[in-house]
């Protein structure tokens, strides 16, 4: 088993990744959101499209504030554009779009990842908040009550398993994307091409993310082997 220095080193090294990889899906989305496609629809109306084309007529696109804060919610059945999405014609623009209705999609048709990973979502909310308090009071009282530290790592474990589902959720709904974007011909070949490289940075984002969340499992495990 990895010990918990190796596992501290790995979580410096995923780190350094994570900043990489989000710099240049900020550089990549910067230089697409600038390139308008020859289609000259807004990111609003390649949703509005794309959903109509998969026979989806219960889903509201609506803007939201932020940027890349773009996000599909099931609950309310809304596709949430950012302002830098909803009202370009730009590629980034398009792929973003169709990439969220990529999740409306596997909600309408039951994807079973999507479906774990929305059960988990209260869970996570709460897990996500308190796992390392509960791992640190839990290493004080290891010695006479150790159920604490294991309900922490037990917390921290639920993390990391969200974490890993949502990379079939993120991975399927780009295929769905750019499935579309092509059978549909919203983009030409090269248009097409920056799309994918568009949301092929956006998933490795996610990657990035399910190994920082083993990697914390890893490091904290480690320290159990010390008692």
């Amino acid at each position: 088993m990895i010990s918990s220095g190796t596992a501290y080193l790995l979580m410096i090294a995923i780190g350094i990744l994570g900043f990489i990889v989000q710099a240049r899906l900020q550089s990549v989305f910067t230089k697409y959101s600038r390139k308008r496609f020859a289609g000259g629809l807004t990111g609003r109306e390649v949703a509005e499209k794309m959903l109509r084309d998969n026979g989806i007529r219960d889903v509201k696109v609506v803007a939201t504030r932020g940027h890349l804060t773009d996000h599909y919610n099931p609950t309310n059945k809304t596709l949430n554009l950012s302002e830098s999405v909803y009202n370009s014609n730009s590629v980034s623009a398009a792929a973003v779009a169709a990439h969220e209705c990529g999740h409306a999609i596997q909600h309408a048709y039951g994807y079973a990842p999507l479906k774990m990973r929305s059960a988990m979502v209260p869970i996570i909310s709460f897990t996500s908040q308190w796992s390392t308090w509960v791992v640190i009071i839990g290493l004080f009282v290891m010695g006479t009550l150790p159920q604490v530290f294991w309900a922490g790592i037990f917390m921290i474990a639920l993390s990391a398993l969200f974490s890993v589902i949502t990379l079939p959720v993120e991975y399927n709904a780009s295929a769905r994307a750019i499935e579309w974007l092509d059978r549909s011909n919203t983009l030409n070949v090269v248009e097409l091409d920056e799309a994918k490289e568009s949301l092929s940075w956006a998933a490795r984002t996610y990657l990035v993310a399910a190994l920082s969340s083993i990697a914390v499992l890893i490091y904290y495990l480690g320290f159990a082997r010390r008692d």
